[in-house]
């Protein structure tokens, strides 16, 4: 009973605070360390049915939209589950110093909400390929492969080239409706997101014709990614492309912009052939400046490649040279919004999931937050009457928030708790697997003490519950969120194919059904 009473005057201490589950775990110690205020009023019963009252009368006054969507933009958080998103609307309030648990991110206040089913054709947890190839083309498919059906396994070159097994992506839809396409990444151009929507390949990693070769392939019959981006029937009708990778497009040898050289081994610099296969006025630009200074009114077609690889996370980002996802998003509708028929254009919010495989939870959570802004962004600069917004993920990750922190604890930080086993402190985000597994025992084959290790860093590891090279992708649910002409169809749990089909029939694109069509019944 003493220790109850200890605890008590500690709680009195941190602001009055009392936990139900406090009881349930008498044995648990706590970290002393002060929480952000709450809203005024949070311990009042009028304060929260207040609140669901004003959420209500919000929620009644949705109507749905039944007009045709001129344009699409289609958001991709890659490796954005749910609980990145939980952990990631408390990270940008607080940082810009408000209640976190009370924030949102820009795309959490749509009307519509659902879940997708993220599983392959052959795998119960899902990659960045096989999800391209369902949420772009409609068709689920195996593992690692893109842009084909299930009769193609993996690392199968040949199956994969046969028109047989090729399905189109929505883009490819939206290009012969004669609306203008883009695409926006933070990885590379050619990685696997962005390849469900021009590629077909029996492997992912056959981004350049090196890397076809390094999968024991023969690169004259495998076509590489990035050179069907350029020659490919859809990839080389694309307005926009903005992201990383140069290196896939220059030959061995020869140097970028930014003084890094290309990987190729057939000699060909597949950016001088997207120049010169194009009829209108051309557009190449390497860093931030370049781009900020191009006149779309003047530009046809606008090539943006930024680094050798992937993107610079935000966090590690050079503000003078690299621009921010909400700058190449602006900078895609600007191109693309000068077509009367329409567009539509992708972004992926890419390197969400690098961050989590490396069990980078601070970079994953601030890439999270980059992706937000960007969504704001074309929500400013759009119209809903006529635009069509989709943000959804193709996969989870196995990142958890867990223990019993107190409301405005940093979610970066430590819980303010204390195991009830070891008495060591823990954080509140931790992984299921991954590399940091054994930076977090000591020499005695113990747990970590974590009291003054500076788990705040942008480049602190969390940690891991078993040892992996890289965290492994999770299989749960995520979610979708849509705005717009019929985004209530977004609604509900359903398989991940659905989405470009939906997106089809809003904008009077693709071979199946549309609001066109059932309009003229």
């Amino acid at each position: 009973m003493n220790g109850l009473l200890t605890i008590g005057l500690i709680f009195g201490v941190l602001g009055n605070l009392v936990f139900s589950h406090e009881f349930h775990h008498p044995t648990a110690s706590r970290v002393k360390r002060a929480a952000l205020p709450t809203e005024d009023g949070m311990d009042t019963a009028k304060f929260w049915l207040q609140d669901a009252q004003q959420t209500l009368k919000e929620k009644l006054k949705f109507k749905i939209n039944k007009e045709k969507a001129k344009n699409v933009i289609f958001f991709l958080g890659d490796g954005m589950s749910i609980e990145t998103l939980v952990a990631s609307r408390i990270f940008g309030g607080q940082l810009e110093g408000k209640l976190g648990e009370r924030s949102q991110l820009s795309f959490e206040k749509f009307p519509i909400v659902g879940l997708s089913k993220t599983f392959c054709v052959d795998r119960q947890v899902a990659d960045s390929a096989c999800t391209s190839t369902a949420y772009l083309c409609g068709v689920k498919a195996n593992y690692a492969t893109i842009g084909v059906t299930a009769n193609v396994t993996l690392n199968d070159c040949l199956a994969g080239q046969d028109p047989a097994n090729q399905v189109e992506s929505i883009a490819g839809w939206a290009q012969r409706a004669k609306k203008s396409t883009g695409l926006v990444t933070t990885t590379t151009v050619t990685n696997a997101s962005p390849a469900g929507l021009f590629a077909h390949v029996g492997h992912r990693d056959y981004e350049s014709d090196l890397n076809v070769k390094e999968h024991d392939q023969d690169p004259k019959i495998c076509k590489d990614i990035a050179d069907q981006l350029v020659t490919g029937n859809v990839g080389k009708k694309f307005n926009v492309i903005l992201g990383g990778g140069t290196k896939r497009f220059l030959p061995n040898g020869t140097l970028d912009f930014n003084g890094n050289s290309g990987e190729r081994l057939d000699g060909r610099n597949l950016i001088k052939e997207w120049v010169d296969s194009k009829k209108g006025i051309t557009k190449t630009v390497f860093n931030r400046d370049q781009l900020l200074e191009v006149d779309f009114d003047k530009t046809d077609y606008l090539l943006g490649l930024f680094s050798p690889k992937e993107m610079a996370y935000k966090t590690d980002a050079d503000e003078a040279k690299d621009p921010s996802l909400e700058e190449m998003t602006e900078a895609a509708i600007e191109m693309l919004n000068k077509n009367k028929n329409g567009y539509f254009l992708f972004v992926e919010g890419a390197r969400i999931d690098h961050g989590h495989h490396e069990n980078l939870a601070h970079k994953a959570l601030m890439e999270t937050v980059e992706l937000s802004k960007a969504v704001q962004k074309a929500i400013d600069i759009t119209d809903s009457s006529d635009t069509l917004i989709v943000v959804s993920s193709d996969h989870g990750h196995t990142m958890s928030m867990s223990g019993y922190p107190t409301i405005g604890n940093n979610i970066l930080g430590l819980s303010t708790e204390m195991s009830d086993v070891d008495g060591l402190p823990y954080t509140t985000l931790s992984y299921a697997n991954g590399p940091s597994y054994y930076q977090h025992i000591n020499d005695k084959k113990t747990r970590l003490d974590l009291t003054n290790v500076g788990v705040l860093d942008k480049d602190f590891k969390y940690a891991s519950t078993f040892p992996s090279v890289d965290e492994t992708h999770g299989g749960g649910d995520v979610a979708i969120f849509a705005n717009g002409p019929w985004a209530h169809l977004f609604s509900g749990v359903v398989e991940q194919n659905i989405l470009p089909h939906i997106m089809a029939y809003a904008a009077c694109i693709g071979d199946g059904i549309t609001m066109c069509q059932e309009e003229n019944k």
